[in-house]
């Protein structure tokens, strides 16, 4: 009997990107080897027609005919979703305990379900579960959908969550464009197994306590991914007077009063986020007036604070990917187009000495367009920055090697050279 290696099996041959045989699709090289390398995602553009219908499962081959992954096919710009790298595997109700069980065993692991009253239980494709997030809030569990697919197939996850992560009630936020046209309107989470949840509720971060609220549509009222993000800039408020920029419900502000700043001021545009700040800073065991609230766009204020020399020894911004209400020149304001300017604006009321804590949360402006940002709005202030710390995400939200879009978190703590 002969020693030498079997010869890989090689799949029928086909052009490649299109189906070869039922629920199998054959990827050209580039895609091929990011989905090898650990990507998750195929998009409409690596494909030239439709590789089969929403929902089904197919096998992903590369241009030699070799196995690399199966992948749910999907409707929107992200056409396969990688789930496995087996070849016996399906996506059914056995291979979603699976990944639940195995997901909460690592965080058991790491210590979350004893340590933590907030953090994220399922990070989606990182956790082999395509388009969902799941996080808890104390004894209530939250699964944020982005994918229409991942959500027809929720049954299979919910009965995996009550089995493997118990709690009280598990609430449901959609964020995707469904297969049959208009984006849902949730007026809020919807109960989906278990019991109701109170309005809001309680939840702890260090020496901090946060009112959540997880019957909302879209946020809970604190994100868990800048958990050590607010860790440390906590330990560089120490004696600081701090401004927090998109202050949202406070949490950072909170911490860094808890932390002995000397003083601390948030911008907002919302004054309704401005209200759940203060009762955070009493539930904490605060004056809910110690930290000084304006409602207003950050860059005029930001102008504002320039015209009256007021100064700041530690900017924390953390805007949004695009916010809520439009521009100076009425376009609605993109972190990745205007994140230079908010650097500057913000460098001009840094007092000497003084720390900017810069934040990015989407996967839309890379690492490198980041620091881009960091850099030149440094120049137009005519200050030259330098990051002596980077935050990335906790290890609640582990993540594949070689999806950088998973990699979303962003946050550079800079002083001035």
């Amino acid at each position: 009997m002969s020693t030498a290696a079997a010869a890989p099996r090689r799949r029928p041959r086909g052009p490649v990107g299109v189906t070869v045989q039922k629920h199998v699709v054959r990827l050209e090289e580039d895609a091929a080897r990011r989905v090898r390398l650990g990507h998750p995602w195929v998009t409409k553009e690596m494909l030239p027609r439709k590789p089969g219908l929403p929902g089904e499962v197919v096998t992903l081959l590369d241009d030699e005919g070799q196995f690399i992954g199966r992948a749910l096919v999907d409707d929107g710009q992200i056409a396969l979703r990688v789930f496995s790298r087996r070849e016996q595997d399906n996506y059914d109700a056995a291979f979603v305990t699976g990944a639940v069980k195995r997901a909460v065993e690592m965080r058991t692991a790491l210590g979350f379900l004893a340590g933590a009253s907030s953090f994220r239980v399922i990070n989606g494709e990182n956790d082999g579960l395509p388009g969902v997030a799941v996080e808890r809030y104390g004894d209530f569990l939250v699964a944020q959908f982005s994918s229409a697919i991942a959500w027809e197939n929720r049954a299979w996850l919910y009965d995996a969550l009550m089995a493997h992560s118990p709690c009280k009630g598990i609430y449901e936020q959609r964020r995707f464009r469904p297969l049959g046209g208009e984006a849902p309107n949730q007026a809020s989470a919807d109960l989906v197994r278990g019991t109701a949840a109170p309005i809001e509720f309680l939840v702890e971060e260090a020496d901090a306590k946060i009112w959540v609220d997880v019957t909302s549509p879209l946020s809970t009222g604190l994100f868990n991914d800048l958990r050590l993000g607010r860790e440390r800039i906590a330990a560089w408020s120490n004696g600081r007077r701090v401004l927090n920029l998109f202050s949202y419900t406070g949490a950072i502000s909170l911490r860094a009063k808890l932390a002995g700043a000397t003083e601390v001021c948030a911008v907002d545009v919302a004054a309704k986020a401005h209200a759940r700040s203060r009762r955070n800073l009493e539930a904490s065991g605060l004056d809910p007036e110690a930290v000084e609230h304006l409602t207003g766009d950050a860059i005029k204020e930001l102008a504002r604070f320039a015209a009256r020399k007021r100064e700041f020894d530690l900017i924390a911004l953390d805007p949004p990917s695009f916010a809520s209400k439009a521009s100076k020149d009425g376009k609605p304001w993109s972190a990745k187009k205007d994140y230079a300017e908010l650097i500057t604006a913000s460098l001009g009321v840094l007092a000497p000495g003084g720390v900017l804590v810069a934040v990015s949360s989407t996967h839309k402006m890379s690492t490198s367009d980041f620091e881009a940002a960091l850099a030149v709005g440094g120049k137009r202030a005519g200050k030259q920055l330098v990051i002596v710390e980077r935050v990335w995400l906790p290890q609640d939200f582990p993540l594949l090697p070689g999806f950088a879009d998973g990699n979303y978190l962003k946050m550079a703590i800079c002083l001035v050279r």
